[in-house]
């Protein structure tokens, strides 16, 4: 997803590696795309060598010299195509190596058990209240119908996440 990621910015403007990492910061998209800025320079030189985005100029900065990506119409028929590929996927997966490692649960000690479960539940609640808090700041600015609905889906599969870990600590400690 990393270059359905890069080649949307592209399409907006010119750009270089940087700025494309500061974006993606300041939008929080980190928060729920994964992507690290040693994945962003890895995947403009890679989608410039397949000819998706050319290099329309050089800046320096210092000692730096910062590349400026543009989009080429290869680019613009993969991004195209990357949008109605994604769009058949579920938007969520059954498939875990949570749900995995809970069939053997049993082989590490109860307390233990519990405490790790404990931490997970901590991070899926911090996560929860950093999507509500960014809705609500996004909201301030205006926010898609199909915005509003990601922002609902992901704050309802978090808290389902959370009532999960729950019921499992709980399982666990009887």
């Amino acid at each position: 997803m990393t270059n359905l990621i890069l080649l949307s910015f592209l399409r907006q403007r010119p750009m270089h590696g940087y700025e494309i990492q500061q974006l993606i910061q300041t939008s929080r998209m980190g928060v729920w795309a994964n992507v690290l800025s040693g994945s962003i320079y890895y995947a403009l030189n890679k989608m410039e060598s397949e000819g998706l985005i050319v290099t329309t100029a050089e800046e320096r900065t210092g000692a730096r010299i910062r590349k400026i990506y543009s989009i080429t119409e290869e680019g613009e028929s993969l991004f195209q195509h990357m949008i109605r590929e994604t769009l058949t996927l579920p938007p969520h997966s059954a498939k875990s190596d949570f749900s995995l490692g809970l069939n053997w649960i049993e082989n590490i000690p109860a307390p233990e058990a519990v405490s790790l479960l404990e931490q997970n539940l901590k991070q899926v609640e911090e996560s929860l209240t950093q999507w509500q808090l960014g809705k609500e700041i996004k909201s301030q600015y205006g926010l898609t119908p199909i915005a509003i609905a990601t922002f609902d889906n992901a704050i309802a599969l978090l808290e389902q996440d959370a009532n999960f870990l729950r019921q499992v600590i709980s399982l666990v400690q009887q």
